[in-house]
């Protein structure tokens, strides 16, 4: 699949869940919960945020970049996550505000 995100927007390839819990019991599909970690593949350029004063009004605009990379492993919060249709594989666009972390 070939899809750039725009502004914040990331796009992450999900891990596969366990198929067994740590204990050694078989969890049946139904069960098991989608993961909240994956790998980035591609990130959107970054945002503008709008200053405003006390009436609402516009002062200024700066530009936030992104500071995901692709390649890195993260975690997401799986409630902002939409899922897209891949190549035969689990991916998800989520906002950078909703990235939780990187993994080692």
């Amino acid at each position: 699949m070939n899809l750039q995100p725009l502004h914040d927007w990331v796009l992450i390839r999900t891990g596969e869940p366990s198929e067994k819990s740590a204990g050694g019991i078989i969890i049946p599909d139904s069960a098991q919960e989608k993961p909240e970690e994956g790998e980035v593949l591609a990130v959107g350029a970054g945002r503008f945020i709008e200053d405003k004063d006390s009436k609402e009004k516009v002062k200024k605009k700066t530009f936030v970049k992104t500071t995901l990379k692709p390649g890195e492993r993260i975690l997401y919060d799986k409630h902002a996550a939409r899922e897209v249709e891949g190549d035969d594989e689990a991916l998800v666009l989520v906002r950078e505000e909703d990235v939780l972390g990187y993994l080692p």
